[in-house]
């Protein structure tokens, strides 16, 4: 789009666990787009071989990278004790599939230095971060490398926090976007007289009047009207996930895709039963017998790996995490590159 600083509006959100793909990032390049790949879960080795991929495919892309929590790391006494009766309570998802689990995972921060340390080494043109923020000392070496730093929030507080560090961009996350909430500040919420945002547009009229920075809208973006209104509000671009989950070139596991178009499911939830973090899913059995799930990322998400794994292997929907926006019922099968030009072609 002239004038916006990507070229475009249409940007593919990071979905990390493989649904982002160097295929994905090709067909939405071809529709008009700029894709994102995601380095969560992955080793640093992963991530560099990844990059190089999609280098080879001549196109713009990002990478998306986990912030650590250290509060986490280990968590006091209390949460590891609320942690270990999780995983007992855990044990009959996993003897259903005749899986083991595995042992409290505390120390994990998912190789960030090394995975700051690499994108240093080898820049590429956009970083994004998600579940924190990542420091100044980080953000300026990124820009010194010249990359595009951007920072996610999910409100007004957060916003003002994270344009104190100096990123380039913030993307502004609604509560309806599908997968894990990018919130960083404990107890998070608008002043007490500010109501919750309605909708993303909402949202982003709100951070708009508070930051000067680039605004990237996330959350139930799914068609060209509601870009349009993203756009309207004060959003240079929008960030659409939920919309590519079952194209074609999404690395989705088949059963996420089938349950995203199956009419069986009618609801999505905010639930913590899959990964420790809040996250939104497709309401399923899983979501419904864990609905009291602790905090607790990523040492739950460790916890449920093999049954999440093994539900997929067979085609099971209930104990899986179908990550799905609001808009959900709107996502597209086919071509990824076809998703994209319906949506620039309606603006």
């Amino acid at each position: 789009m002239p004038g916006s600083m990507f070229g475009t509006p249409f940007i593919a959100a990071p979905m990390a666990g493989g649904t982002s793909t160097p295929a994905l990032l090709r067909a939405v390049h071809d529709g008009g787009g700029i894709g994102f790949l995601a380095a969560g879960y992955k080793s640093p080795e992963s991530m560099v071989g990844e990059i190089a991929a999609a280098r080879n495919l001549n196109v713009r892309f990002g990478m998306n990278v986990f912030v650590p929590n250290p509060d986490q790391l280990p968590p006091n006494a209390e949460a590891v004790a609320r942690l270990e009766e999780y995983r007992r309570e855990l044990e009959p998802e996993a003897a259903r599939y005749g899986v083991a689990l595995p042992e409290l995972r505390l120390d994990d921060d998912d190789a960030w230095q090394d995975k700051i340390d690499a994108l240093l080494a080898d820049p590429v043109e956009l970083v994004s971060f998600a579940f924190g923020l990542p420091g100044k000392a980080v953000v300026r070496a990124l820009q010194k490398a010249g990359t595009t730093v951007i920072s996610s929030v999910t409100n007004v507080r957060e916003a003002l926090a994270a344009a104190e560090e100096g990123p380039d961009a913030i993307v502004v996350q609604h509560g309806s976007a599908g997968a894990h909430s990018a919130a960083f500040l404990p107890h998070a919420n608008e002043p007490a007289d500010a109501p919750e945002a309605r909708t993303t547009a909402e949202l982003v009229a709100r951070v708009r009047a508070a930051v000067g920075l680039p605004l990237i809208a996330a959350g139930a973006v799914m068609d060209a009207a509601t870009l349009r209104e993203v756009l309207a509000a004060g959003a240079e671009a929008a960030q659409i996930g939920t919309a590519l989950v079952r194209t074609d070139e999404s690395g989705a596991r088949q059963v996420h895709k089938d349950a995203l178009g199956d009419p069986a499911f009618t609801a999505t939830a905010l639930t913590r039963a899959f990964t420790g973090r809040t996250a939104r899913s497709l309401v399923n059995e899983f979501v419904r017998d864990h609905a009291d799930a602790p905090e607790g990322y990523p040492a739950i998400h460790h916890l449920t790996s093999p049954v999440r794994a093994a539900s997929s292997a067979v085609g099971d929907p209930h104990r899986l995490n179908l990550w799905a926006g609001t808009g959900w019922r709107q996502s597209r099968t086919g071509s990824a590159t076809d998703v994209v030009r319906e949506f620039l072609n309606g603006l």
